[in-house]
């Protein structure tokens, strides 16, 4: 099913706000059907389009709202910050191309512009293709971890 409910101007104006986080609930179809294109352009969208083009807020700020305020919002240690000890999730993008041509039709389009990627301390990407690995995993905040 496919619902249009946010107009473009709606969208501008949610950016705006600086909790705006970044994330998407793109899921795989599995054995059949198509995605939500946004489960491979949530992220090279919003840095190519509103970032880049429409220049809605700075790169740093951009990429605080996909890592660093997630992360801290939802208690997830370790994460959201490159530093000594922490989980190495990192992901090499030309900002110059970064972007997405996936659509209804035909969603299936990988990211332009992003090089490797980087899953907990392990290449899952490289040259831009997937290399087969599978490293993530369910984070739980804090709360849910200490009531294990």
């Amino acid at each position: 099913m496919i619902a249009f409910s946010m107009s473009e101007s709606d969208v501008r104006a949610v950016l705006a706000n600086s909790s705006t986080m970044i994330g998407s609930d793109g899921l795989p179809s599995g054995t059949g059907g198509r995605p939500h294109p946004r489960l491979y352009g949530t992220f090279p969208r919003f840095l190519g389009s509103y970032v880049r083009e429409l220049q809605l807020m700075p790169l740093g700020e951009a990429i605080r709202r996909m890592t660093y305020l997630p992360a801290t919002t939802f208690g997830i240690p370790d994460r959201g910050i490159i530093a000594p000890g922490k989980v190495a999730d990192l992901v090499a993008f030309e900002f110059a191309s970064v972007g997405h041509k996936g659509d209804y039709r035909n969603p299936f389009h990988v990211p332009d512009g992003i090089s490797w990627v980087m899953q907990s301390g392990k290449a899952v990407v490289s040259d831009g293709r997937y290399c087969g690995i599978r490293t993530g995993r369910r984070l739980l905040p804090r709360q849910e971890r200490a009531a294990l």
